[in-house]
């Protein structure tokens, strides 16, 4: 099925690894052009190098907590290519720790940075994409229920969820989609970190693979691959919804 991406071209945030980056991978493969971000100069730059160099991939050293960011690399991607199609924007989780154990410090710094520079950065995009556009949200199983040792994330990511749904409510009539992604257990950094800080990472990883019907973790093209396809045109009826990529995890209907 061709996915209708040739061409087109999409800023993904936080993507110089993980998820954003296997999801950069996939629309380049099928054709499309990125602008990546990161707070990591280094790592950005050796990712866009990856996807291609700058006839398929700009890499921006940005932060989602700075509110000069979107229009910075709204700015790029019509510098580099000419236009705009969507977004995929995702940033690092916050720490670990009980919702009661985190501090108003952490709060404040995860509220800026997740919460705040998601919807930030979703508004301004959106306001800018022509009709055909779609701006996807990377979430977390946590937004249908919560997650053991991650308080923070148990509270912001939901109402991250609801936001994008009144934001699709709000543009579906332009023609432009909102949709959020919840990622389960994916061999990420992030999810090595969980692991290691267990103290025994090879038995929580195999105790986190129990609990899933497919009975293991995912890898990051399995979540990149769903990704394209929701902000590609061949999803051009899919928006105010979100999509477990979890292998099954989630109890919930």
């Amino acid at each position: 099925m061709d996915l209708g991406l040739a061409d087109r071209v999409y800023i993904l945030t936080g993507a110089s690894r993980g998820l954003g980056f296997a999801t950069a991978e996939c629309l380049v493969a099928d054709g499309a052009r990125v602008v990546i971000s990161s707070r990591d100069s280094e790592q950005v730059a050796k990712a866009a190098a990856a996807l291609g160099g700058p006839d398929r991939a700009v890499g921006i050293t940005a932060d989602l907590a700075n509110p000069q960011t979107p229009q910075r690399l709204i700015d790029a991607a019509r510098e580099s290519f000419g236009r705009l199609d969507g977004a995929l924007i995702s940033v690092g989780g916050p720490p670990p720790g009980t919702a009661a154990q985190a501090t108003d410090e952490q709060w404040r710094a995860a509220f800026e940075t997740v919460f705040l520079g998601t919807v930030r950065t979703a508004r301004t995009i959106a306001a800018t994409l022509p009709a055909g556009g779609a701006i996807a949200l990377v979430l977390s199983t946590s937004v249908r229920s919560p997650i053991p040792g991650l308080g923070i994330s148990n509270g912001l990511r939901p109402g991250l969820a609801g936001a994008a749904k009144d934001m699709a409510d709000e543009y579906g009539p332009r023609g432009v989609r909102f949709v959020g992604l919840l990622p389960g257990r994916i061999m990420t950094d992030r999810n090595r970190q969980l692991f290691a800080a267990t103290g025994d990472p090879e038995r929580a990883r195999a105790e986190a693979e129990a609990t899933i019907p497919l009975r293991r973790i995912g890898e990051p093209a399995e979540f990149g691959r769903v990704a394209a396809f929701v902000l590609s045109p061949a999803a051009s009826y899919l928006t105010g919804v979100t999509i477990p990529v979890d292998g099954g995890a989630l109890r919930s209907i």
